[in-house]
């Protein structure tokens, strides 16, 4: 899938604060990880890659020597945020919740101020902390008050409400999600130092 322009001006970029660990959080992933952050991070969860295993992530030419890999029992510990916003593929509203991109960053320990998102159809997009800090993004698990499925636009979505900030309400509904990558499933964390352009899936 080609990528959007969108929200094209990077946003100068600040890191997290440390915090605290919560205890879902913190362990290895019990149930199946949906989510893997590597890159700029704390001592994460899990070992490096394993390309015979990590499939997806190696076809998608990922490289990690450690990863935070979150379940979702990992993210329900997260406080959860509730927004609503009309969607790009029905145009209706609807609402979302999950907690914030912040939060999760947090939670594993993220040091960077660059953030590479990629999807299971390896769809990706890079966002800098200050706009998923300044636009309020989440990584949602429910749609309407239920569990996204994979196959829909879950088990994960990183997005946002734009219907609130009027500089993205004035765009197409394609042009308010550009940067919100149903299916998400990994995010590098980068710094100013490490950042580098990224590729799409190789099919």
């Amino acid at each position: 899938m080609k990528k959007r322009d969108f929200l094209a001006a990077a946003l100068g970029g600040t890191t997290l604060a440390a915090a605290p660990l919560p205890a879902a959080a913190a362990r290895a992933a019990a149930g199946p990880g949906l989510l893997t952050v590597t890159g700029a991070i704390g001592r994460g969860n899990r070992g490096p890659l394993d390309k015979a295993l990590d499939q997806m992530m190696a076809k998608q030419q990922l490289a990690f020597e450690r990863a935070h890999v979150f379940d979702f029992e990992a993210l329900r510990a997260l406080p959860a945020v509730t927004l609503k916003a009309t969607l790009e593929y029905d145009a209706k509203l609807h609402t979302l919740r999950g907690p914030l991109l912040t939060a999760v960053l947090k939670a594993a320990g993220a040091q960077g101020t660059q953030l590479v998102l990629r999807a299971v159809d390896g769809y990706t997009v890079q966002l800098s902390l200050a706009q998923a800090r300044q636009y309020r993004f989440i990584v949602a698990t429910h749609l309407d008050g239920r569990p996204m499925a994979l196959g829909g636009l879950g088990p994960l979505w990183a997005v946002y409400a734009p219907d609130a900030y009027p500089e993205m309400a004035g765009k197409s509904l394609p042009e308010r999600y550009a940067q919100c990558p149903w299916g998400l499933y990994h995010i590098e964390v980068q710094t100013g130092q490490d950042r580098r352009p990224v590729t799409q899936a190789v099919g």
